[in-house]
C-alpha cells in the first residue's frame, strides 16, 4: 500500500518560501510510470495542478506557476520536496501530493494547510 504524507509548515509570511516535503513509503519515488504531483486547494476554489517530477527526475510545471515554483526530490529518503517562492494570501491552501500513473491519480496525501499571512 502507498502512502503519501506532506510535511511543512502551516504558516508562512507574506514574500517568503514556502517549502514543502512529500515523504512516500510503500513503493519508490524512482519506479516507473509514475509522476508525482503537488496540487492544492484554495478556499472556495477547485483543485489547481502545480507541478511535478517523475520516476526519472524531469520536472513539469504549471504555466501559471513556473516562476516560483520548484520541485526537487531526495531519492535517498523517498520524498519529493515543493518550494513556492514569493508567497502572497492568495498562495493560502490546502497542499496536496499525490502519485499519478497511466493517467489515474491513485494515492493521495491526506493534504496540509497552509496560511500564507503576517
Amino acid at each position: 500500500q502507498v502512502q503519501l504524507q506532506e510535511s511543512g509548515p502551516g504558516l508562512v509570511k507574506p514574500s517568503q518560501t514556502l517549502s514543502l516535503t512529500c515523504t512516500v513509503s510503500g513503493g519508490l519515488i524512482t519506479t516507473y510510470p509514475y509522476y508525482w504531483r503537488w496540487i492544492r486547494q484554495s478556499p472556495g476554489k477547485g483543485l489547481e495542478w502545480m507541478g511535478a517530477i517523475n520516476w526519472a527526475g524531469h520536472t513539469f510545471y504549471s504555466p501559471s506557476l513556473k516562476s516560483r515554483t520548484s520541485i526537487s526530490r531526495d531519492t535517498s529518503k523517498n520524498q519529493f520536496i515543493l518550494q513556492l517562492m514569493s508567497v502572497t494570501p492568495e498562495d493560502t491552501a490546502v497542499y496536496y501530493c499525490v502519485r499519478e500513473g497511466a493517467f489515474l491519480m491513485d494515492y493521495w496525501g491526506q493534504g496540509t494547510q497552509v496560511t500564507v499571512s503576517s
